[in-house]
């Protein structure tokens, strides 16, 4: 088993979302990068929301992520685990989110990409935090067989808080 620790978060102070995964896959190990392996349908689904052709490349991608407000992190900060199945997770500790929120106050949404990383925080973090909304999501993973469809139906949640924030921007408060 090889122990595994995760990436540092991609947020910003204007962050207002925050998507939590697991802890990444072997290929995204491999790459440094958050949602590496093509058939994870992350990607996809993120730039779907958007009706945005999908840019290949990586820094191009977590630019759009933080010009939408969203924020990327794990749950688990290191564990053990033998390939790149949630199933096969051993040993997990998780990041340091009290720390997060507190440095990052803007974020008020929370959505879980599958139920591994919703499990794990619910376990060793729990939902104890003022003014922050939390939603497990459907998985993004190959190993989650549902159509791409539905996922992306699932998710659309985020598109529609992201366009309630750009709403309020546009109001002229007298």
């Amino acid at each position: 088993m090889l122990n595994i620790q995760s990436f540092l978060p991609i947020v910003n102070s204007d962050s207002k979302i925050l998507i939590l995964g697991s802890i990444p896959g072997k290929e995204s190990l491999r790459q440094h990068q958050y949602y590496a392996y093509r058939q994870n349908q992350f990607w996809k689904i993120i730039y779907s929301l958007f009706d945005t052709p999908i840019d290949d490349n990586y820094e191009s991608r977590i630019l759009f992520l933080k010009k939408n407000n969203i924020a990327l992190w794990d749950v688990i900060q290191s564990c053990h685990r033998e390939g790149s199945l949630d199933s096969n997770i051993k040993n997990e500790e998780a990041n340091d989110f009290e720390s997060l929120f507190n440095n990052y106050p803007n974020i008020e949404y929370v959505f879980f990409n599958g139920l591994k990383a919703y499990n794990v925080f619910k376990k060793k973090v729990g939902f104890n935090f003022e003014n922050i909304k939390f939603q497990r999501l459907e998985s993004t993973s190959p190993a989650n067989t549902k159509k791409f469809e539905y996922k992306l139906d699932n998710w659309s949640i985020i598109k529609n808080v992201i366009i309630s924030y750009q709403n309020l921007k546009n109001i002229h408060f007298l």
